[in-house]
């Protein structure tokens, strides 16, 4: 470890070090690598030429449904396709409408503030997890509410000793501990648990960075809603300076996190918390701790979606899970392909998971109020997994059948709801990163839709993947 460059660094205000890390998010500092410019340019090169097969053929659209009509099987599949079709638009037209409705709470007084310990869990992140607690220990948030764990969960990189680097910087206001061998984040969360003495638990993953006013910003709800009893924090991409995979991700993120879970949070029911940053109730963490450190699928311990479970089992619990958009933490992405479809069949694995964990209660009496919107959030997200098999031999049938009809008419969706990204994400963050939509959405269309499929089909299956 470069102590002497850690103790240099370490002299730069926080404000300086931040704004260094930020001016890659308003383009002062972006590098647009001739490849970067090269995807783009093909990028749309390809869209044009989806809309001129579209444009030659399309007339074979009205033709190939016509054919398929003419069997059981093809009018079935037509007649799920459509009504999932025109299902999907309203429900758009409805998130529209919840986040429309959403306002992020606004902090609340010093003297308000709940007593909060935050959980740091670290595994073979190097230097990284440095700049994590010492952006945390720069926290507008009252000292003497605060308590910051560090837990190394065995790793076997240089991470133990920047956990102790930082601990010899910022004294008795860090608390340290190493297991003693890997046993997975789940298990470093919970020793954070039982060690923590806050009545609010704020977990934050080892590779990313807050800003000064996260925390406090992302414990307020729990003063203002005596029913919450989880917040999910404002996730962005910190890595998105030159490679093109995390500018596409930061544009995929801003429409997971600030427009589909500020409707979810209307609804008082956002489906997952994200390990990046998330904040819960004491009381909501300690009523399900056992069964959530105990949790198994297909009667494997589960060593993945340990943020999707906590969501899951609190909101089981009735409580209320919000989402704080002005609660921002900056974490780091696959900058690769590799790395990136780990990551994705992770998420898939524990969406299969956890879904079929929410089915058994969701349409119970599970909370007071209204559970309309709770419901509808389940329902969209289950049928995607149940037509995901279909519509991928559906699309592969289409492929062979007539490859250009296929390619243009894809083109062409990608062309609307990315442009609808595109402007989201410019009026959000006034950046011309929003074109990137286009570029994931071909990647995700064509390099990607095997995902879920393969995530259903290895539900059961153990690891972290990315590690």
């Amino acid at each position: 470890m470069n102590t002497n460059y850690a103790n240099t660094n370490s002299k730069k205000t926080f404000k300086e070090k931040l704004t260094q890390y930020f001016q890659k998010f308003n383009g002062s500092e972006n590098v647009s690598t001739s490849q970067n410019k090269m995807v783009l340019l093909s990028t749309f090169l390809l869209i044009m030429l989806g809309l001129y097969f579209f444009s030659v053929f399309h007339n074979d659209f009205e033709v190939f449904n016509a054919m398929q009509a003419q069997s059981a099987i093809g009018l079935t599949f037509i007649t799920i396709s459509s009504f999932l079709f025109f299902y999907k638009v309203l429900f758009f037209a409805y998130t529209a409408y919840n986040f429309y409705k959403y306002k992020p709470i606004a902090s609340v007084s010093d003297k308000e503030l709940p007593t909060c310990t935050v959980i740091v869990p670290a595994y073979n992140e190097g230097k990284q997890v440095w700049e994590t607690l010492i952006s945390l220990s720069k926290s507008n948030y009252p000292k003497e509410k605060i308590q910051l764990l560090a837990i190394d969960d065995g790793s076997l990189d240089d991470t133990w000793d920047w956990i102790k680097n930082a601990k010899k910087q910022l004294g008795d206001t860090l608390e340290i501990y190493k297991q003693p061998k890997n046993k997975g984040k789940r298990h470093a969360l919970y020793r954070g648990f039982n060690l923590g003495t806050g009545d609010i638990f704020v977990t934050v993953d080892s590779d990313s960075i807050v800003t000064e006013d996260t925390l406090r910003n992302l414990v307020s709800p729990f003063i203002v809603d005596e029913k919450c009893g989880a917040v999910a924090g404002n996730i962005r991409v910190l890595n998105n300076k030159k490679e093109m995979l995390p500018k596409m991700l930061d544009v995929s993120f801003v429409m997971s996190f600030e427009f589909v879970r500020s409707a979810e949070s209307n609804l008082n029911s956002v489906l997952c918390t994200p390990g990046a940053l998330a904040a819960y109730r004491r009381s909501a963490v300690f009523k399900c701790l056992p069964e959530w450190i105990e949790q198994k699928f297909m009667g494997q311990p589960s060593d993945i979606g340990e943020d999707r479970a906590m969501t899951n089992m609190i909101l089981k619990q009735g409580e209320h899970v919000l989402f704080q958009s002005n609660a921002v933490a900056y974490t780091n992405v696959p900058e690769e392909y590799l790395g990136l479809y780990k990551m994705f069949i992770r998420w898939g694995r524990s969406n299969v998971r956890e879904s079929l964990e929410m089915a058994k209660y969701v349409f119970t009496d599970f909370r007071e109020g209204n559970k309309t919107g709770t419901r509808l959030l389940f329902i969209s997200q289950f049928a995607e997994l149940i037509m995901s098999f279909p519509f991928m031999l559906f699309m592969l049938f289409f492929v062979l059948v007539h490859p250009l009809l296929f390619f243009g008419s894809t083109l062409v969706s990608i062309l609307v709801l990315s442009t609808f990204s595109l402007i989201f994400y410019t009026n959000r963050h006034k950046s011309t990163q929003g074109f990137w939509a286009y570029s994931y959405s071909i990647l995700y269309t064509f390099g990607l839709f095997w995902i879920t499929p393969y995530a259903i089909a290895t539900a059961n299956k153990r690891g972290w993947l990315t590690r």
